[in-house]
C-alpha cells in the first residue's frame, strides 16, 4: 500500500504493507487492535444499552405496550444499519485514529440522555426513540472500525485479528446486559441521582437505581476517545466514496451479504429482543401466566417459578461473543467457508428445535418450565451457531477480495446485517414469533445451499 498521495501528517503511516513481513511493525498492528476493541465494546454497550433498560421500563413507572416496547428496542437497528451505510466509507477518508476517537466521544450523548431518562419515568415515547436511534451510532462503528483494523494485518492473520476485535466487541453486548441488573441495585451508587421503586410480580418492590447502568459507561467513553486520538495512527489507503462503491459490481459481495445476515444478523436481532421474548412468553408479560404487578401480582400457574429475563439474556451474546472469538482462530486454520457450512447447518437445526418452546403451555408448572427450558437452550444454541458464523465470514472475506475492497464488503455486509435487531422486532411484532422462526429456519437452508455452492465444495468458484 504505497503512500505517495496519501495525506500528510504524523498520524499517517508509509510505506504500509502488512504482506511483508520483513518490514510489517506487528507490534503497531496489536496495539491498534487493543485500543479500537476497547473503543468497539463500548460501541457494543452504548448500541444495546437500550435492550437492558427497555424491558424493565414498565417496572419502574412506564406504562407502554408489547408493541411499543418491540419497536424501541428495534430502532437502535434500524439506526446502526443506516449509520453503517455511513461508516463503512470513512476508514480511507478519514483515517483510523480520526475515526475511532470521533466515534467514541459520540457514543457520550446517547449513553448520557438514557441515564438522564431512566431517573424518572416522565419522558415522552418520542423522546426515548430518539435515544433509541442515537443508540445506533455504537452500532454504525463496526462498519468503520473491522475494515480500518483489516488493513493492519496480513492476510494469515485477519481471521484472528478481526475475529478477536468483533467477538471481544461483541462482549459489550453480554456486558451490558449483565452488569444492568446488579448495578442499578447498588445502594452505594446513590449519589448518581434519584432512585426509583422497581415492582416484579411476586416479589417486594425494591428501590433501585436505573440511570447508574448509564452513568457508570461515561467515564470509559472518555478514556477510550483520549487513548484513540493519543496512540492510533491511520494506513493510506486512498479512495473516495464513488471509488469504494465498485465493490457492487462483484456478485460475492451480494452472497456475502446474504451469510452475514444469517450470521450476524441473528445475534444482533436476538441479542436485542431476548429480553422482552422471554418475558412476553414465559415471564411476566405473559397474561395466561401473571396477572398484576408488584408483590400484588397473582400467578396463575400454581408451582411456577417466574423467571427473570435479566437473569438469562447475557448468556446468549456471552455465547454467540465466545464462539466468535475461540472459532477465528480455527477458521485461519481450516478456512471460513467450510465453517460457515456448519453454522448454518447448526442454525437450522437450533432455530427449528427452538420453535417448539415458542408456544408456552400453562396447563401445569412442569409443561410450562419444560417449554421454557426448551427454548432457553434452544435461543443458546442458536447465539452459538451464529457466533461462529460471524467468525468464518470474517475470515472468508479478505479472502475473496483484495485489501481495500474486502474493507469495503466488510463494512457494507456489517451495515446490512446490522438492521437484524429492527428486522427482529418487526417481524415479532407483524407476523408474531412462530411464523417469523420458520422464516429464519427457511434463511438458514438457502445460505447452507449458498455456502456449498460458491465456498465449500471441491471445485467451488471462489474456495474460502
Amino acid at each position: 500500500m504505497s503512500a505517495t498521495d496519501a495525506p500528510r501528517g504524523k498520524e499517517w503511516l508509509t510505506d504500509w504493507d502488512p504482506q511483508d513481513e520483513a518490514t510489517w511493525d506487528s507490534a503497531l498492528a496489536w496495539r491498534t487492535l487493543s485500543i479500537t476493541t476497547f473503543c468497539l465494546t463500548l460501541c457494543f454497550v452504548a448500541w444495546f444499552l437500550p435492550s437492558a433498560v427497555i424491558p424493565r421500563l414498565n417496572s419502574i413507572g412506564y406504562s407502554f405496550t408489547t408493541g411499543q416496547l418491540y419497536w424501541l428496542a428495534a430502532t437502535p437497528g434500524l439506526a446502526a444499519g443506516l449509520m453503517r451505510l455511513v461508516w463503512m466509507v470513512l476508514p480511507p477518508i478519514m483515517g483510523t485514529r480520526k475515526m475511532v476517537a470521533a466515534t467514541t466521544l459520540l457514543l457520550f450523548l446517547p449513553v448520557l440522555g438514557w441515564g438522564v431518562r431512566s431517573m424518572s419515568p416522565t419522558a415522552p415515547y418520542w423522546e426515548l426513540l430518539v435515544l433509541a436511534f442515537l443508540a445506533g451510532i455504537g452500532g454504525g462503528a463496526f462498519s468503520g472500525f473491522m475494515p480500518s483494523t483489516s488493513y493492519f494485518f496480513p492476510k494469515r492473520l485477519q481471521g484472528t485479528a478481526l475475529g478477536l476485535q468483533a467477538g471481544i466487541g461483541n462482549f459489550g453486548v453480554s456486558l451490558v446486559q449483565l452488569v444492568t441488573p446488579w448495578i442499578i441495585g447498588t445502594g452505594m451508587l446513590w449519589w448518581m441521582g434519584q432512585s426509583q421503586t422497581m415492582t416484579t410480580p411476586g416479589q417486594p418492590d425494591r428501590e433501585v437505581w436505573y440511570q447508574a447502568a448509564s452513568f457508570i459507561y461515561l467515564p470509559f467513553i472518555l478514556i477510550g476517545a483520549w487513548v484513540a486520538w493519543q496512540y492510533l495512527k491511520s494506513v493510506p489507503i486512498k479512495a473516495n466514496v464513488r471509488q469504494q462503491f465498485d465493490i457492487f459490481r462483484n456478485s460475492d459481495t451480494w452472497w456475502m451479504t446474504i451469510l452475514y445476515i444469517m450470521t450476524f444478523g441473528t445475534f444482533s436481532g436476538l441479542s436485542a429482543q431476548f429480553g422482552l421474548l422471554l418475558n412476553n412468553l414465559y415471564g411476566s408479560g405473559n397474561p395466561a401466566i401473571v396477572q398484576g404487578t408488584g408483590a400484588d401480582a397473582t400467578i396463575l400457574v400454581e408451582g411456577y417459578q417466574v423467571p427473570v429475563a435479566a437473569s438469562y439474556v447475557f448468556l446468549g451474546p456471552l455465547i454467540g461473543a465466545g464462539a466468535r472469538v475461540l472459532f477465528s482462530p480455527l477458521t485461519d486454520r481450516m478456512g471460513g467457508a467450510i465453517w460457515t457450512l456448519i453454522s448454518g447447518i447448526g442454525l437450522i437445526g437450533s432455530i427449528w428445535w427452538t420453535i417448539g418452546g415458542l408456544t408456552p403451555d400453562t396447563t401445569s408448572a412442569a409443561t410450562l418450565s419444560a417449554g421454557f427450558n426448551q427454548f432457553l437452550w434452544g435461543m443458546l444454541l442458536i447465539f452459538l451457531f451464529s457466533g461462529i458464523g460471524n467468525a468464518s465470514t470474517f475470515k472468508q472475506m479478505p479472502m475473496i477480495f483484495e485489501p481495500r475492497q474486502a474493507g469495503g464488503v466488510i463494512g457494507w455486509t456489517a451495515a446490512i446485517a446490522a438492521f437484524g435487531p429492527f428486522l427482529f422486532g418487526i417481524g415479532l411484532t407483524t407476523m408474531g414469533v412462530v411464523p417469523f422462526y420458520w422464516v429464519g429456519v427457511v434463511w438458514a437452508v438457502l445460505c447452507v445451499a449458498l455456502t456449498w455452492w460458491r465456498y465449500a465444495r471441491p471445485g467451488a468458484p471462489k474456495p474460502s
